[in-house]
């Protein structure tokens, strides 16, 4: 029988949502550039939108604007009004410490995100003493998710096995590219619920969790 180790070689985190707290300025920013071409930005909207990639996002609210713009130009605009927001975050509750916990075991760590670099920048200016060796945005690869590049990608980087890496996401998107990389995956449902699989969970809040605990539940799975 395969041995495993006792931490996973690596941890990989989705930004939005999972990271920092910010659905919320998305959701903000959609409902305002929405309204401007007459559109009510629903719940629904922001549902089907979560997780990215910002093109999917742009061809959504092209489509809804009635084609006034393409989805280029409304990707571009999200980042812009995005970029002024994200001066300042908040990082979800437990995170503080687990990267904390990632910095002192000296585990190999990534950010792993579907939006640009210049929101995942800026994101990462904000944050003190943050454990990531590197980051993944969605410029960084062809294939964003779902699919298992950014993750792949960033595990290569890194020189480690993604089969005995953790990833920790929030949205559905997001879990699917870490299913289908093979890494283990632990999924903290912040909008869209998430149905649990083989080699994963699901768990309300990262608060009360340690590396630790977290590997031994994923591992029970």
């Amino acid at each position: 029988m395969r041995s495993f180790p006792d931490v996973p070689v690596a941890v990989f985190l989705d930004m939005d949502g999972l990271l920092v707290d910010t659905e919320p300025y998305w959701l903000e920013v959609e409902r305002e550039l929405m309204a401007e071409f007459g559109v009510i930005w629903q719940d629904s909207d922001q549902l089907f939108c979560l997780g990215g990639p910002m093109e999917k996002v742009g061809r959504y609210m092209s489509e809804l604007a009635g084609g006034k713009e393409d989805s280029q130009w409304f990707a571009r605009e999200l980042i812009d009004r995005m970029a002024n927001k994200f001066k300042s975050v908040t990082l979800m509750p437990g995170i503080s410490g687990l990267l904390e916990e990632i910095a002192e075991l000296n585990i190999p760590s990534a950010l792993v995100s579907a939006s640009p670099r210049r929101l995942v920048d800026s994101v990462l200016l904000s944050i003190d003493n943050h454990p990531f060796a590197l980051s993944i945005s969605a410029d960084d690869v062809e294939r964003g998710k779902p699919h298992p590049d950014p993750y792949l990608k960033a595990a290569m980087l890194l020189g480690v096995e993604i089969n005995d890496s953790l990833v920790i996401e929030d949205s559905p998107t997001g879990v699917a590219a870490a299913r289908s990389s093979g890494a283990w995956v632990i999924a903290v449902p912040h909008i869209a619920s998430i149905r649990e699989e083989d080699r994963s969970a699901v768990i309300q809040s990262l608060e009360g969790h340690s590396l630790n605990s977290l590997w031994k539940l994923v591992r029970s799975r």
